[in-house]
């Protein structure tokens, strides 16, 4: 919501207060209190009739201060709120100091605020600069502030009278803040967003919403940004936030909450690694996943028509083709019409679920099963009657169950502020357990109604529970799945998320269009949503909705592939490869296409693995990684939205052009090409043209890359071997000191390898069977892939 009309007036119909200056300063426990007014107080008779707002500036933990600004503190504090520090809040000591008649300073380790209360001719005026700490020795640097007319209220319709404010029934109070921004600055996070990537210019409401990947909406909106200056900020509300990012005025970013206190956190760096490790700290860890969530994943698809011979089909037709499957999916249609979600099997399409799901085990043909699952319980499901009579089901504030008729028909909402909700929803999952479910698809939690209802919890407040009821429903999904197979086992596919939700992986990118178009999009929701403090990301691989022609789908094959988890699925149509172009199996064909990237995959999985433990411990991106967390010093890597590091050590651009071309950036460095072994130098712009079984995928120089060995047989290999058996260790221009970790076959690191001062490798005690050093350059297992590959660099 822009509050001003351009620079100079107000925008129509709003009431709006500014902080105009500071009055008084109170040293607290943790750092200083602000009164400050809105008019300028000249003489006692300006403090009267005089609206405050008060502005609380502490001390968090090292690298994090909280700053919060209070219009009115007698409103009413209703939940739910963040859970904040789950995993303990490390001390620091709050350090204030009066600097001199003008300023005092607050310390929180390595990041500090400065407040200038009094120019130097002694009048009062407002202001705080946010920079790191003196024990940094870049003190003098400024993150970023809060100038003049940056704190205030707003108040709607307008008022022509204060008195007016006696009955606020009819009006709507606000309160914002509007930090400033740097020449060049850019911002970039607040979730899965799928417009630019940079995100100054634009105006973005946090407010969860099923929309596609194709406008401002967004499945997963995230409070936190990060600002390529070396800060983050996290909004600490899971209500409705509005901010105008340069786009209200071009030199702040607005922040704007419904209520009357608004808080937030400023993290310092200096890196963007810095910031994602204290955010995380802060709002929680993602969580590790198993070896078999990182094979491919094949869908029934949405809407087209299956059975228990359609899945049996499928799956014998990809080991056929030798490409593994490791985790089948089946969507919405395992249950009946009008049924979802009653947790009950379709009896006439799948009349022995248990004995099905056991036969496809057995004979290899998938490793675990995984069935879609929604909030939403229909009317004409088994499950309603009983938990409409239990009191599991949101109700409207007259009593009756709320419920309408989008999606499924009469449908109702499971409540999750309900104990015993929760665990009878645990209990359904359980059953499916038993059946032989190993994971589980949290589709939907968007759609939650504000207005007209009343949670079983009455301290919960409508509108903050919109986005907060996805942390809920995913976290009792997830914390069965634990309960029943034990840390480290549990797996979502869930499409909604808030902060904190990075603690209940994994997360794709929802319904795309079969386009290159949404293909782009869908890489840029990915990488702001890893600059989000999320580590795992999947898409649907050859796009949603629509059926992609044969070189889009072969190109996302490529593009899914290389992301943290890889998942074929589509809304009317099929993504068995076979489908797609008439069962064609010559080289280029889809099928191959898949075969090639599904068995790249699997010999990256021994560096993916060792990647994902510490980007779990960092809470970064493992892929889709934004090149600007590698180097952050290069202007242009803040820029890149058209490719994504995998790991510390991977760059991947993929190509969205029918012809092959593609424009990729590589920054300072030498760099060379997985495919053919080719060496660039950084930075630079480069172009290249490619086939289906290729992109640019670069080596990062002073790398030690474990790799699987090549699989050669005819059914292909599964996500699941021995990852220190048989590898090759390339090193790329490794210095001594170089090292990687090596994991074993349940993906926990076993050991490191690294590079000693003559060049070779120590620490292999931890390899096993025949295993190979290769110095610069990988041993090339298709020469024809090279082949393909043309360098249009001038």
């Amino acid at each position: 919501m822009k509050i001003r009309d351009g620079m100079w007036h107000t925008a129509e119909g709003l009431y709006v207060k500014y902080a105009e200056e500071i009055y008084e300063t109170t040293t607290t426990p943790r750092g200083v209190r602000l009164l400050c007014p809105t008019g300028k107080i000249r003489s006692r008779g300006d403090t009267l009739n005089q609206p405050t707002v008060t502005l609380s500036i502490e001390a968090v933990t090292d690298g994090i201060l909280s700053v919060e600004a209070v219009h009115w503190s007698g409103a009413r504090r209703s939940g739910p709120d963040f859970e904040l520090f789950p995993e303990g809040r490390p001390e620091v000591e709050a350090v204030v100091t009066k600097n001199n008649a003008q300023t005092t300073t607050v310390v929180s380790g390595s990041v500090a605020a400065t407040v200038t209360t009094n120019d130097e001719e002694g009048g009062r005026v407002f202001g705080v600069r946010f920079h790191p700490a003196e024990s940094t020795g870049n003190n003098k640097r400024t993150l970023t502030s809060l100038s003049h007319r940056s704190v205030g209220f707003v108040i709607s319709p307008h008022m022509s009278n204060p008195q007016q404010m006696e009955d606020m029934r009819d009006k709507q109070h606000y309160i914002f803040s509007q930090t400033d921004l740097g020449v060049g600055e850019s911002i970039h996070g607040l979730g899965e967003r799928f417009g630019a990537f940079n995100k100054v210019g634009q105006q973005v409401e946090l407010w969860n919403a099923d929309g596609g990947t194709s406008s401002e909406q967004a499945y997963k909106n995230i409070p936190f940004y990060l600002s390529s200056r070396g800060y983050g900020v996290f909004i600490d509300t899971p209500d409705r936030v509005e901010l105008e990012v340069g786009s209200a005025r071009c030199s702040r970013v607005e922040t704007l909450v419904q209520g009357q206190r608004l808080k937030w956190y400023l993290i310092y760096g200096p890196t963007p690694r810095d910031i994602l490790r204290r955010y995380s700290l802060l709002t929680g860890q993602p969580q590790t996943l198993p070896t078999w969530s990182y094979g491919l994943w094949l869908s029934t698809s949405f809407t087209t028509n299956y059975d228990e011979s359609t899945v049996q089909g499928f799956l014998t037709g990809m080991r056929d083709r030798g490409i593994p499957v490791d985790v089948f999916h089946f969507d919405c249609f395992w249950m009946k019409a009008f049924t979802w979600t009653d947790f009950v099997f379709d009896s006439e399409r799948f009349p022995d679920p248990a004995g099905q799901i056991a036969r496809l085990k057995e004979a290899g043909l998938c490793r675990k099963v995984c069935v879609w699952m929604n909030p939403y319980i229909a009317q004409n499901g088994a499950a309603f009657e009983y938990a409409a009579e239990k009191g599991y089901l949101l109700r409207r504030t007259n009593g009756d169950i709320w419920q309408w008729d989008l999606w499924q028909a009469g449908m109702a909402l499971v409540d999750f502020t309900n104990p015993e909700a929760c665990k009878w929803y645990a209990d359904c999952l359980n059953k499916l357990f038993d059946l032989g479910v190993d994971a589980i698809k949290t589709d939907f939690g968007e759609r939650i109604p504000f207005r007209d209802i009343q949670w079983f919890d009455k301290s919960q407040d409508p509108s903050r529970m919109h986005n907060y009821y996805t942390f809920l429903y995913n976290r009792c999904v997830y914390e069965a799945l634990i309960a029943r197979y034990g840390a480290g086992q549990g797996v979502l596919f869930a499409r909604s998320a808030t902060a904190g939700s990075q603690r209940f992986p994994l997360h794709w990118g929802g319904d795309c269009e079969s386009t290159p178009v949404a293909m782009a999009e869908s890489l840029r929701g990915a990488l702001s949503l890893g600059l989000s403090g999320f580590s795992f990301w999947s898409v649907d691989i050859g796009g949603f909705e629509g059926s992609p022609p044969p070189w889009i789908y072969k190109r996302w094959v490529a593009f899914g592939l290389l992301c943290s988890h890889s998942r074929l699925h589509g809304s009317n149509s099929y993504r068995v490869p076979w489908t797609i172009d008439n069962d064609d199996r010559s080289p280029g064909s889809a099928t191959t296409t898949l075969a090639r990237w599904t068995a790249l995959k699997g010999r990256l999985l021994p560096y993916l693995l060792a990647q994902a433990q510490t980007s779990v411990a960092g809470g970064i991106p493992l892929s889709v990684r934004a090149t600007c967390i590698e180097f952050p010093d290069d202007p242009t890597a803040w820029t890149l939205d058209r490719q994504f590091f995998i790991g510390d050590s991977l760059l991947a651009a993929p190509v969205f052009e029918e012809d092959g071309e593609v424009d990729f950036y590589l920054p300072r460095g030498r760099w060379t090409s997985f495919f053919t072994n080719q060496v660039r130098t950084g930075p630079g712009w480069f172009r290249e043209r490619h086939g289906f079984g290729s992109m640019p995928l670069y080596v990062r120089d002073n790398t030690v890359l474990v790799l699987g060995a090549a699989d050669s047989s005819a059914t292909g290999r599964s996500a699941v071997y021995n990852y220190a058996n048989d590898v090759e260790v390339v090193t790329y221009g490794a210095q001594p000191g170089a090292c990687a970790s090596v994991v074993d076959a349940d993906g926990n690191v076993c050991g490191t390898i690294e590079v000693d001062s003559e060049g070779s490798l120590k620490g292999t005690e931890a390899l096993t069977g025949t295993w190979k050093h290769s110095k610069n350059e990988r041993v090339l297992d298709d020469a024809t892939i090279a082949e393909e590959i043309v360098d249009l660099t001038e």
